[in-house]
């Protein structure tokens, strides 16, 4: 796990060092263990890595690495989990390793099988392949976008790297903002992420599931993954599906757990996180395999007491099983206002919630030393975690709203402006100009699927969510907010093969008498305190922002207000909103529904006023 970093030069001049080595050291927080660059023999070519150490830590795994016979160099970002199943196959043809890290096989992946490649790996990854030969670079980014590469093509140049502020503060490309694209993400902050366009005009966002060429000089841009060309066929029986869901989970928990450095989990209580600790305590009691690190007992919790959402009990009641004594991390209000704008900062991305709880869990992993986390992502979107009775916290509220708005996905101009109509008939649409303002949804992963006719609207909302809406949102997230500190998270619910078979499966197997996620819970069972596993209940992983909007944050917003950003104007009806965040300020009325409806434009005030230039 790592930040790369990279400069083409398409009209052939040579890349200076200060402009890479800028751009890889604005990404150093990804990979605090060294730094790497490389150029091509013309040095039209330049690419930057920085190294998160996690499997063959020392320097013969440091990048950018050389293939073999020395024609290739990579950066990479992620873990390829089966890299000793295709190291032994490449081994079987013949070919030599020189380290014990998955990047050599990748390279040597490569050499043998070209960009098919991809569709053998299981793992999550960008990387980017030079040919020093052709002068050729391939780009490439996992089938669901766990990892992250942006990249702009302007001044005849192309510039790319793990995270978005490094591009914008490169000084490499314009940073304009995209106006339609500022506003959708105020509106419906999961309506972008999947799509290639970002707030800024001249960065794109490498889709998951596609790869970029840079041949002769051009670019061309490539779906390589589509989920619904790879379903498995279902066992004919429901016991038979369930033993099925259940093999496959635990073998994508056992591979993750492959490391070189010591892992752990965030542990929430809910029944996602609960079923990894559980299952990876499972895993050590049947023989874990090869590079199976024992050093996994670490799990963290964070805890809001006096809170709705403190799930502190349940999550005690999961590490007991698994026979770990969690650390358990106290957030209360003089946590609010502490590392404030480095959180924002490190977030990179503008979002309907604040995400302090989880950057500090992350900060505390780093502080104990332990760099991976296996973490419960992908679940809720796979199988229906949304549509759980209960719970707190506007990030659910606005992801079942947004799901009932995607099944009439066809009927998208009508649901903006439905929605729009919605928003401002209860006073809460701010965007200057009124409807007319507001932007059609993007183009996102899977808007251009054909999916079965059998399909029900609950399958087809979960596709889309899963590739283009939600999930990405998410996994934006949390990439952000671990890498910050150098934590690697790995997601066993996104194993490609769980997620196949699950999309597979019909609907009743994930959503039934009141209960999501249904398979994996059976499947779970005698294996998971049973409290946890039948629980209903659903809690979003959030900061108290009402109660810190209500008090320590109170005067944070106020002083926002006050200041005068002009791209931020030009956007949003600055009267009618201040009118609306002073009045929650001066009734200490903020709850779920208004702080998820107002934070994004917040968040995004305070990223425009901190732009470059």
């Amino acid at each position: 796990m790592c930040g790369i970093a990279g400069i083409v030069d398409l009209r052939g001049e040579a890349v200076t060092p200060s402009a890479i080595e800028k751009i890889t050291g604005l990404i150093a927080h990804r990979g605090p263990d060294g730094a790497g660059f490389w150029f091509s023999d013309d040095k039209r070519i330049a690419l930057g890595h920085r190294r998160l150490a996690i499997i063959d830590p020392g320097a013969r795994g440091d990048q950018p690495m050389h293939s073999g016979d020395g024609r290739f160099v990579i950066v990479y970002n992620g873990e390829v989990y089966n890299f000793l199943e295709l190291r032994a196959e490449l081994q079987a043809a013949g070919v030599p390793f020189r380290t014990e890290s998955d990047t050599e096989v990748i390279l040597a992946a490569w050499q043998a099988w070209g960009p098919d490649m991809l569709l053998r790996f299981n793992g999550m990854w960008a990387l980017a392949i030079a040919d020093k030969v052709s002068g050729d670079v391939f780009l490439a980014r996992d089938r669901f976008g766990i990892k992250p590469l942006l990249y702009s093509i302007s001044d005849g140049r192309l510039v790319f790297a793990s995270e978005m502020r490094a591009i914008v503060r490169s000084g490499l490309v314009p940073t304009d903002i995209d106006a339609d694209a500022a506003r959708r993400i105020m509106v419906d902050a999961f309506g972008i992420e999947g799509s290639e366009r970002t707030l800024h005009r001249e960065i794109k966002r490498l889709q998951g599931g596609h790869h970029l060429w840079i041949r002769g000089g051009r670019t061309s841009v490539t779906r390589w993954w589509r989920t619904l060309d790879h379903l498995p066929q279902l066992p004919s029986t429901e016991a038979e599906r369930v033993e099925r869901f259940g093999q496959i989970f635990r073998d994508a928990v056992a591979l993750r757990m492959r490391s070189d450095v010591p892992i752990g989990t965030c542990l929430s209580g809910g029944f996602d996180s609960s079923a990894i600790i559980c299952t990876m305590s499972e895993a050590e009691k049947k023989g874990m395999g090869p590079r199976g690190n024992h050093a996994w007992r670490h799990a963290f919790v964070a805890s809001f007491p006096g809170s709705p959402n403190d799930e502190r009990p349940q999550a005690e009641e999961a590490a007991a099983w698994a026979g770990v004594e969690p650390t358990i991390l106290q957030i209360g209000d003089d946590d609010a206002l502490r590392d404030f704008d480095r959180v924002l900062e490190d977030m990179d991305e503008v979002y309907i919630g604040l995400p302090t709880a989880v950057w500090l869990i992350y900060r505390e992993l780093r502080r104990q030393k332990v760099l991976v986390s296996l973490d419960g992502h992908g679940a809720d979107e796979l199988m229906g975690g949304y549509l759980q009775a209960g719970g707190t916290g506007a990030f659910w509220m606005r992801n079942v709203v947004s799901g009932i708005m995607e099944r009439w996905r066809f009927l998208s101009n009508a649901v903006d402006f439905a929605r729009a109509a919605l928003l401002k008939r209860r006073g809460h649409f701010f965007l200057r100009g009124g409807l007319s303002s507001l932007p059609r949804g993007f183009a996102v992963v899977g808007d251009e699927d054909h999916l079965p006719t059998e399909w029900g609207s609950f399958n087809r909302r979960l596709y889309r969510m899963l590739h283009g809406t939600v999930l990405p949102t998410i996994l934006r997230n949390f990439d952000r907010l671990s890498m910050a500190h150098g934590i690697e998270v790995r997601m066993p619910f996104l194993d490609w093969r769980l997620v196949t078979y699950a999309v597979a499966l019909p609907e009743e197997a994930k959503y039934a008498d009141g209960y999501s996620k249904l398979i994996a819970r059976r499947a779970m069972a005698g294996c998971m305190p049973e409290s946890i596993r039948t629980a209903k209940r659903k809690i979003g992983f959030n900061s108290p922002m009402p109660e810190w909007l209500n008090g320590p944050l109170s005067s944070w917003t106020a002083s926002l207000l006050a200041k005068k950003v002009e791209a931020f104007t030009e956007l949003v009806d600055e009267p009618a909103f201040e009118k609306a965040v002073l009045k929650l300020n001066r009734d200490r009325s903020w709850d779920w529904e208004s702080a998820g409806r107002i934070w994004p434009y917040l968040h995004m005030k305070w990223v425009l006023a901190r732009l470059p230039g």
